[in-house]
């Protein structure tokens, strides 16, 4: 494990729905936050269980992520930075009422991401559009 990969926080998780808050720091972005951290969740047509296999399948294939723990309606993955290792924590929850996939990433360690989980996460919608519109 390198210094830079900080460990594990003990509250990520979700909780009838709800993803941890995030911190007032600038390196974390979330579907259920307010202000500068807000992003759009993942949306989808058609059933949640093949969005939620899509968005497995664009996750597998996502360089520099392991899965930590999955559920039918949650998925936490550890994001390794390619050059000096920074460990960033990325969460899904399924939100099948709303056809939605709410999402939550943030770095470890340090103040500022330089937009990097931001970044990440379009990057994912991106990819997960394109997958769960050829299911």
């Amino acid at each position: 494990m390198s210094l830079l990969s900080g460990k594990k926080p003990s509250y990520l998780g979700h909780k009838q729905g709800k993803l941890a808050a995030s911190p007032k720091s600038p390196n974390c972005v979330s579907s259920q936050a307010l202000g500068k951290a807000n992003i759009d969740p993942l949306t989808f047509k058609g059933s949640a269980s093949n969005a939620w296999t899509a968005l497995t399948n664009v996750m597998n294939a996502h360089k520099g992520a392991s899965q930590t723990e999955v559920s039918d309606i949650y998925m936490h993955l550890e994001c390794k930075t390619p050059l000096l290792g920074f460990v960033d924590d990325l969460e899904f929850c399924l939100d099948d009422q709303n056809k939605a996939i709410h999402v939550r990433s943030a770095s470890r360690l340090g103040y500022s991401d330089l937009g990097k989980n931001r970044q990440r996460v379009e990057q994912i919608r991106s990819t997960f559009t394109k997958e769960v519109n050829q299911s």
